[in-house]
């Protein structure tokens, strides 16, 4: 019976964590691009890049930011005097997409892991951090094309902003094929 003075401050600790649970607004649902979807980065219509996208959504506005490359909404969420007030980011999940050139499955980019270092590039024709739901897959994009598998919090801020061993480059050749 010693733990009975246990008892009130675990009562208030389970009341104070079900008023916390409360408070936490549902994230948005992912949105399908169109042709008027626009790059955050660079003002570009995103459906004509191909490989990963990710879109980032904001308490402060109604619609997504788009990214024509995931590595660019990693950058998005590190880069100071960038808007803190994310509710959902989604990716583009290339184990279930039909392809490079159109993925259209978006799942939270905390579900998927990560292939970075690969020699695939993103639509911009630079460094991209490839999104998989499905570990095998990503191991089997690994095999065939090179790469580190991480989580999305373990993508390295040197890898996104260009200082890594994979510095970005200036061409847009669109890359992936």
């Amino acid at each position: 019976m010693r733990l009975r003075w246990l008892a009130p401050f675990l009562m208030v600790f389970t009341l104070t964590a079900c008023g916390e649970e409360q408070e936490v607004a549902e994230a948005p649902p992912p949105v399908a691009p169109t042709r008027e979807a626009v790059t955050y980065f660079g003002h570009m219509i995103l459906v004509d890049h191909q490989g990963p996208k990710a879109q980032i959504h904001l308490e402060s506005q109604e619609e997504p930011l788009w990214f024509p490359a995931v590595r660019d909404a990693v950058a998005f969420t590190v880069l100071p005097g960038e808007a803190r007030d994310i509710t959902a980011i989604y990716v583009t999940d290339m184990a279930a997409s039909e392809g490079w050139d159109n993925p259209q499955v978006w799942v939270p980019a905390a579900a998927a892991v990560y292939v970075i270092r690969s020699d695939r590039t993103g639509g911009m024709g630079m460094p991209e951090a490839v999104p998989f739901t499905d570990p095998a897959a990503a191991e089997a994009f690994a095999a065939d094309h090179g790469g580190d598998i991480v989580a999305w919090d373990a993508i390295p801020e040197d890898y996104v902003l260009g200082e890594g061993e994979q510095a970005p480059t200036m061409s847009h050749s669109g890359g992936g094929h």
